[in-house]
């Protein structure tokens, strides 16, 4: 029988969760909680399939793991692994494509509209008694925005962006669309726009590319100086897509309004990050992708590649194993 092993499973489901039951159905299945780079080897040795989150795996672990012929990223970012050296050793690779398009655009906008509507603010003033202690029939201490006629900017339009634009166009906002797609191929009255436009016009700007070296960094010092000072950026697509230090400097400064983070540089933050103590800085820890359904989807589909590829037909292979 087939040895697979997952070397971090809890951020799925804990290691006791009877789901994991469903891959002893065809293999002996071993998972793990969390495993240290450190661990690796000695807990894949002899395992023809591993399943991976963020345990990585560089050319170096990989040629350590002669017996290994799959890696299954359960998530659909495939970074963490050497797919080139992977490719060499004939090691399929594959991952967990738009499982969590709907979960991803439903946060941005929960985001946006946390900013825009400040409903944390209003609840906790009234918990402490604010608004019963009011004169008034209304209390307010702080103005909210109505997004109807503002600019929505989407810089990247795969599944996220399409779908995070479509919650903002039904909000009544008009999209501006930064991709390398044909105007044509775009929603009715969405306009195609030049990278620097978006950031210059845009009342939001939401990030939804890939991390590429052309992508890194494409929030600096440059690109926030081009924004409006009320314009409102969102990201919920990888961390490194944005300079922290600038972005958290023209939110100290006031030169933009606010943002709105589910990723991060480092994750877990270290302790100093500028944007965890940043003015008007909304952060989400990383747990766009992480509803309950997505997690759903995410499992079935993980559960599905393993099949396939021990079914002779893979799926979802992101590179070309020799």
């Amino acid at each position: 029988m087939a040895k697979i092993v997952c070397l971090d499973g809890v951020t799925l489901y804990p290691v006791g969760d009877s789901r994991w039951g469903r891959f002893t159905d065809f293999a002996d299945f071993e998972v793990y909680d969390r495993t240290e780079e450190s661990q690796i080897v000695e807990r894949c040795a002899g395992a023809e399939m591993v399943l991976t989150n963020k345990v990585p795996f560089s050319a170096v672990t990989i040629a350590a793991l002669p017996s290994l012929k799959y890696i299954g990223v359960l998530a659909t970012g495939y970074n963490i692994v050497d797919t080139d050296a992977a490719a060499k050793a004939g090691i399929a690779v594959t991952n967990i494509p738009a499982y969590s398009t709907r979960s991803v655009a439903q946060t941005a906008i929960s985001l946006l509209l946390a900013i825009t509507n400040r409903v944390e603010h209003y609840a906790a003033a009234n918990a402490r008694g604010k608004w019963a202690q009011c004169s008034d029939f209304t209390y307010r201490d702080y103005d909210w925005t109505e997004l109807a006629g503002k600019t929505f900017g989407v810089i990247g339009f795969g599944n996220t962006g399409s779908a995070t634009a479509a919650i903002a166009a039904s909000l009544g906002m008009k999209i501006a669309v930064y991709t390398s797609k044909d105007e044509s191929q775009l929603p009715v009255g969405y306009v195609k726009m030049p990278l620097e436009e978006i950031f210059a016009s845009a009342d939001v700007v939401s990030l939804h590319c890939p991390l590429t070296d052309s992508t890194r960094a494409l929030v600096n010092a440059d690109t926030i100086g081009l924004m409006k000072p009320s314009a409102i950026l969102l990201n919920t697509s990888r961390g490194p897509v944005v300079d922290e230090a600038a972005l958290a400097s023209a939110l100290n400064e006031g030169r933009i309004a606010a943002a709105g983070l589910d990723v991060l540089s480092q994750e877990p933050p270290a302790a100093d990050c500028p944007l965890l103590t940043a003015r008007n800085c909304f952060i989400t820890p990383h747990l766009a992708w992480a509803s309950v359904e997505a997690r759903e989807r995410l499992f079935e589909i993980a559960l599905g590649n393993i099949q396939a590829y021990m079914g002779g037909n893979p799926v979802n292979v992101v590179n070309r194993p020799v």
